[in-house]
């Protein structure tokens, strides 16, 4: 049976990562948040972080704060997604999360109690740096090194525009929002389903008739 499968990264591009970060970044650094910049840079380098200091906020935004649970979606992303999922995408999160090997479990538990609180419904759940290692017929990502591992391959990315890629030389469509991002990942799909003789749903977030049947998909021509 085949599936489109989209392959979604999790922090910057459906979890509003950055905007609950600065809020803890000036709690750990002790400083106001008005004066810390609206967009973020790689590393958080403007925020007082920087890769040096990493780790240890990692810790403290994950342990006392509980970071992987508690951040907001992006404007958008679950119903979105929901829609995505409903017209028969397979939808494999792949995400690097697991940085500190003490903070494993929790991670883990953090992460999925996020998904089901916001009906993110998702086929695999894949914790791994490597994307470029995970099969996807698309992929969305804001991480400028994940962008530039799929660039590699030959992979289609949608890329989430932010202050840490912006600047960047990448390949792929950029996005500001999920109302863009939902527009080229339906784009993409069709044209898939195009290429493999499959139905098109009959409108935004709804199954198409192979999807509903539960079986293989057929051919229109059959």
């Amino acid at each position: 049976m085949s599936h489109f499968v989209l392959g979604l990264d999790l922090d910057g591009t459906c979890a509003d990562f950055y905007a609950i970060m600065r809020e803890l970044a000036a709690l750990w650094t002790g400083q106001d948040l008005a004066d810390l910049p609206e967009e973020p840079e790689w590393s958080m380098e403007n925020w007082g972080i920087g890769e040096r200091r990493y780790e240890a906020f990692h810790r403290f935004a994950v342990t006392q704060h509980k970071l992987f649970e508690v951040m907001p979606p992006l404007p958008g992303a679950p119903a979105a997604i929901q829609r995505l999922v409903a017209e028969g995408i397979r939808l494999r999160i792949i995400t690097h999360r697991l940085i500190l090997p003490s903070l494993h479990e929790e991670t883990i538990v953090q992460t999925i109690r996020w998904l089901e609180q916001h009906r993110i419904p998702y086929w695999d759940l894949c914790f791994m740096r490597e994307k470029d290692d995970v099969n996807a017929d698309l992929y969305v990502e804001d991480s400028k090194i994940n962008i530039e591992r799929l660039n590699a391959i030959g992979a289609k990315v949608v890329i989430m525009n932010n202050g840490t890629n912006r600047a960047s030389d990448l390949f792929g469509v950029r996005v500001d929002d999920w109302q863009g991002a939902e527009s080229e990942i339906r784009t993409a799909y069709y044209s898939w389903l195009d290429e493999h003789h499959l139905d098109r749903p009959a409108a935004p977030g709804q199954a198409p008739q192979w999807f509903r049947d539960g079986n293989a998909p057929g051919s229109r021509d059959s």
